[in-house]
């Protein structure tokens, strides 16, 4: 029996597990070990400071073999050196050391994370962490769900349905006309999202470069910071004080919380939608609507769907709210923030997929909607004259009449009229 404390890790471990390679412990372990191990070959073979020997092609694969074939017991490693240090960069750091011993590259040692605080590896590493699992998993899904929208716009496009305006019949609209409407408000936050910038910096204890100037006055460090942090797939964060400030994260939360409440909106209708039989949901063999009634086949794909958006919106809130505030040069209030943004981006991925499952269930109730559609029959009038209530003041306009007042009088004498030209004719015919 599983015993995570948390469901993403237990009961939904299947449906997000796949962003446990950008956010779990062993992650954000190999993801500082490929910046420090980046760094050091950055010194040695692209600056060449003084007193540092070029590390040959085999070493260098030797020390990215590291983190491109990470294996668990590296992780472990590192944790047990934790149990000393009491310090999780740090711990890093030591494990680096060792495998520069077992490749008899000791003098290399004292430039293991040479000129930076734990902050330097701590934002690049995150940073990497956010733009994989934003853009290789969660991206994915959203593109997705679009997928979706856009098909069943796309069949529904000619399916007129009664609108509802305050929960009351309203002006007619189609059915592919409102999955439309999502897309396209879905897809405003997704193109944002699609060019979000993930910022990084490498600039020493408050920002300034101080022992690295000291150390090597002779080098550009501006330059070689902006080199080596764009060298990692990130856009380059010049000023900062010991912490990147993490604007960019808070920009890319609140970009996720628009779109998870543009979901919650379309979870909703959904649900409202279902309960007055304008859609059904084909029955999947073998599952149970209700323990009671297991005839009912219940809106739970989105009802799943609209919880996790709402707690993976909480965090957001907290994220964007809490992260871009620091005193002064820095605290660590940030750290214990920053280790739950795979747990947002988790309750973010599952909705994503419930959505997905509900709307590949999804059936237009036509029978239901031709009931209330705007139709001939006489039995639809008085809904048809509501529904056509809006257009009429335009139709009028058109025709010439200044008011609708104006309109009714003639009708009513072209009634009249008429009346009296058949009364006369049944006349002459007696």
């Amino acid at each position: 029996m599983n015993k995570a404390l948390s469901p993403l890790d237990g009961r939904y471990v299947e449906k997000v597990g796949e962003l446990a390679r950008f956010f779990s412990e062993s992650a954000l372990i190999r993801s500082r070990i490929a910046v420090e191990v980046e760094w050091l070959i950055f010194l040695t073979n692209t600056l060449k400071l003084k007193g540092t020997e070029r590390l040959n092609p085999a070493e260098a694969e030797a020390l990215r073999k590291l983190y491109t074939d990470f294996r668990d017991e590296f992780a472990d490693e590192v944790k047990e050196i934790e149990k000393t240090t009491n310090h999780d960069v740090k711990a890093v750091e030591y494990f680096l050391q060792k495998a520069l011993e077992v490749l008899k590259r000791g003098d290399l040692i004292s430039f293991v994370h040479f000129g930076c605080t734990s902050e330097d590896i701590n934002n690049l590493a995150y940073a990497q962490m956010l733009k994989g699992g934003v853009q290789t998993v969660l991206m994915v899904n959203l593109e997705k769900v679009l997928a979706y929208l856009k098909e069943m716009a796309e069949t529904y496009r000619k399916i007129p349905m009664m609108s509802r305006t305050h929960g009351q019949a309203a002006s007619p609209t189609t059915v592919g006309k409102e999955f439309k409407n999502v897309g396209a408000r879905l897809f405003r936050q997704y193109e944002q999202l699609s060019k979000a910038q993930y910022l990084g910096k490498l600039n020493g204890a408050t920002g300034n470069f101080n022992a690295h100037s000291v150390a090597y006055p002779e080098v550009d460090w501006i330059t070689a910071s902006r080199q080596f942090v764009e060298g990692l797939g990130l856009d380059w964060q010049r000023y900062t004080t010991q912490i990147e400030p993490h604007d960019y994260m808070a920009e890319i939360f609140d970009n996720l919380r628009r779109t998870n409440t543009i979901l919650i909106d379309f979870c909703r209708d959904i649900w409202t939608y279902i309960s007055l039989g304008y859609f059904t949901q084909r029955v999947v063999k073998g599952e149970v609507g209700s323990s009671t009634m297991p005839h009912k086949v219940n809106p739970i794909d989105f009802e799943n769907a609209e919880g996790n958006l709402g707690l993976a919106n909480a965090l957001f809130t907290h994220f964007s709210e809490k992260l871009p505030v620091s005193r002064m040069q820095r605290d660590l209030t940030d750290s214990t923030v920053l280790r739950n943004i795979g747990t947002a981006l988790g309750y973010s991925l599952l909705a994503y997929k419930s959505l997905q499952k509900g709307l590949s269930k999804l059936e237009v109730n036509e029978k239901k909607l031709k009931d209330r559609r705007i139709c001939r029959n006489a039995r639809h009038t008085g809904r048809r004259q509501k529904a056509l209530a809006e257009a009429k003041p335009g139709i009028v306009h058109w025709l010439g009449f200044t008011t609708l007042t104006q309109h009714n009088d003639f009708i009513r004498s072209r009634h009249q009229e008429s009346a009296q030209s058949g009364t006369h004719r049944r006349g002459i015919a007696g």
